[in-house]
């Protein structure tokens, strides 16, 4: 029976335990998206996970949706990475890079005047996050099979960056409305080529960077992330089940590390399914876990890994936290996203600093 601190293997990624630290956009690199000191620290301080998975990090300046985002397409950003990288490391921890393409969540501001790319012209209801003042998000432009071709090679020339800045691997982001789920969704894919209509087609791109992914890294060494619900950015489609379905399939057959889902536990969560649907590709559970649903996930094989986001912003000693059954730093929303400041970031407390060393209190 799996615990908190039972050790995990991911294909070739050896975890110390089972608690993953999530993906979250804290929007601190430099303007050129370069990573900083202080992001290696803030990764650092939380390298007592099982496994992090980096902020997303866009694959060229066209992909961006978002200032101060990190990216892995230049040498600088490379050479930010790998300060990140040997931080976690020299604390004993495992890190994978996050591969990002945001597709029509962008505003032509972002992106020098030019119009946002997706699958089809399917415009985005609401506005813009943290541009202000505030603007309404524009019809995109549907993406020509060339320049899917050309996004594919991004993604890999992305994952050779990553290997380059010392990474232990690659997890695609296909989640939360971004690019790849805008193929993958039928509320936002539209097309009527190669690209669109059947699952098999809108899933085409999803398996294409994917392929190209584990060309660089292995499949032992690359992960995906997905959000069946479909409950952010405007998304929705027809019948989720098959659609997700059929690409844990086709994932499956390709013996990935893992996946993880953006689905917080209700009756009609899929990704117990989609796990099954797989055929034993590791699941990494994700979205307001308490610490008992993460002890029950685990307990009953229903996840071989469980992940928290917020609970990480606050809590650098999360993992410890979780075993030792302590109580959990506040979670403040000041700083939290789009300003440069260590406060709010590198400036939570651990258990040691707020109660000393053996002193954790329950």
């Amino acid at each position: 029976m799996a615990e908190l601190n039972s050790p995990l293997i991911l294909g070739d990624l050896h975890l110390k335990n089972r608690v993953v630290m999530a993906p979250l956009t804290r929007s601190r690199a430099t303007d050129d998206r370069v990573p900083t000191p202080m992001m290696a620290e803030h990764y650092a301080q939380r390298a007592s996970a099982g496994l992090i998975i980096s902020e997303a990090t866009v694959i060229s300046e066209e992909a961006n949706g978002y200032l101060n985002t990190p990216g892995l397409f230049t040498d600088a950003q490379v050479e930010g990475w790998k300060a990140v990288t040997g931080a976690v490391h020299a604390k004993d921890g495992l890190i994978v890079a996050q591969l990002w393409h945001v597709g029509r969540v962008s505003h032509p501001d972002l992106l020098q005047g030019e119009t946002p790319v997706s699958a089809s012209t399917v415009q985005q209801a609401g506005q813009v996050s943290l541009l202000r003042p505030k603007r309404d998000y524009v019809a995109p432009r549907a993406l020509e099979i060339a320049e899917i071709k050309e996004i594919v090679e991004q993604f890999k020339q992305a994952a050779i960056r990553a290997k380059d800045a010392g990474f232990d691997g690659v997890e695609l982001h296909g989640a939360n409305g971004y690019l790849i789920d805008q193929f993958l969704q039928s509320s936002t894919n539209h097309r009527e080529d190669a690209y669109g209509g059947s699952v098999e087609n809108r899933t085409r791109l999803l398996l294409e960077v994917v392929d190209a992914l584990i060309e660089v890294w292995g499949a032992g060494r690359v992960g995906v992330h997905l959000a069946p619900r479909g409950d952010e950015h405007d998304m929705g489609d027809d019948d989720p089940r098959e659609t997700f379905g059929y690409a844990l399939q086709e994932l499956g057959k390709r013996k990935i590390a893992f996946f993880f889902t953006r689905e917080y536990l209700a009756d009609d969560s899929i990704s117990e399914y989609l796990k099954a649907r797989s055929a034993g590709v590791p699941y990494i559970a994700n979205m307001k876990l308490s610490r008992a649903d993460a002890i029950e996930l685990l307990n009953s094989g229903k996840a071989d890994a469980v992940s928290f986001g917020k609970a990480y912003i606050a809590n650098p000693d999360l993992f410890e936290r979780l075993v030792q059954d302590a109580p959990l730093n506040e979670l403040v929303f000041d700083n939290m996203i789009g300003v440069q400041t260590a406060e709010g970031y590198t400036d939570y407390p651990s258990l040691n600093e707020t109660f000393g060393a053996g002193q954790a209190q329950h």
